[in-house]
């Protein structure tokens, strides 16, 4: 268990424990992708999309919601990170994964929503981020390009636009977690994941049909189970654990920006497990984003007074 006392941290990332953890997080759901793709396609046998989906979020909330308290916001918030960061984002990742986006350039595209999370904390929450920030989102966001041009030859256009639109609403999502305050971050996450299962799984059973669902969940392949796992313990109760938390000590401008260097993992992931070589152009934007990220949190909001953040230790 990670502990970090949540007092009198600066509003800017430079507390390097918190830092280190948000790294962190950023190789957890880089590694995701490449589980994702293996799970979707085991064996050649491709899941559902969004049965996988309720299959990952049953795994975040069943057996923790029984020993985890409701965490201290309302049930407005509680629903809408369910819906936005977890249903909305993940079913639609996976759908588009599975109509045949790459999973390098998946988690590239995805990191659309650091630029659409900073103009909604801005219009929302009224966070102004400072030009240094706006600065380094915006090299990110030219690196982003810059892989995006070197794949374009290989993404389709639907794919490509499901994709976004979970960024979207990861982003809307970060605002509700923001906005919320919540000091429990893991109980964030597993109660708003019990908004997921029955949802999508009921949609499953529309879209696919019941023969297919009952077909998948009765022939489950050893690597969509592992990826099940993996995706629910280490990118969701982990890394959103963290998450959350982070956002409910910092603006969202100083935390999003690290996810910039989740497709510098995600590419180098699929490169050396799924065999998706990266070209030059996105090898150069990989640098740019680890540039944007440098500008954006290195000596970011250093001048700005201590903010005294009240209640728990942080623990994931």
């Amino acid at each position: 268990m990670l502990v970090l006392q949540g007092q009198g941290v600066q509003s800017g990332l430079v507390n390097l424990r918190h830092s280190a953890l948000a790294v962190l997080v950023a190789v957890l759901w880089g590694i995701n992708f490449v589980a994702i793709d293996l799970g979707l396609h085991a064996n050649g046998r491709d899941v559902p999309p969004l049965l996988f989906v309720a299959m990952r979020f049953l795994l975040v909330v069943f057996p923790f919601i029984l020993f985890i308290r409701k965490p201290d916001v309302g049930w407005k918030a509680i629903v809408g990170v369910g819906l936005f960061m977890s249903a909305g984002q993940f079913g639609l990742l996976y759908l588009g994964m599975a109509l045949g986006m790459p999973a390098g350039l998946a988690s590239l595209v995805l990191q659309a929503q650091v630029l659409f999370t900073i103009l909604l904390a801005s219009r929302f929450l009224g966070e102004r981020p400072s030009r240094r920030q706006l600065a380094g989102v915006v090299l990110g966001i030219a690196g982003l390009a810059v892989v995006a041009l070197g794949r374009s030859a290989v993404a389709p256009v639907l794919p490509l636009m499901i994709v976004l639109a979970a960024a979207l609403s990861w982003a809307v999502g970060n605002v509700v977690a923001r906005h919320s305050k919540a000091k429990s971050g893991l109980g964030l996450v597993v109660w708003s994941g019990a908004v997921v299962p029955v949802p999508l799984a009921g949609l499953s059973l529309v879209v696919d049909g019941p023969d297919t669902v009952w077909a998948t969940l009765l022939d489950l392949q050893a690597a969509t189970i592992l990826s099940a796992i993996y995706t629910a313990v280490f990118a969701s109760l982990v890394g959103y654990g963290i998450w959350n938390r982070l956002l409910s000590l910092y603006p969202s401008s100083d935390v999003v920006p690290f996810t910039l260097l989740v497709p510098v993992v995600g590419m180098t992931a699929a490169w050396l497990v799924l065999n998706e070589v990266p070209t030059p152009a996105e090898i150069l934007g990989g640098l740019i984003l680890l540039l944007g990220v440098a500008t954006a949190v290195l000596g970011a909001s250093r001048k700005r007074p201590d903010i005294p953040v009240a209640g728990p230790a942080l623990r994931v």
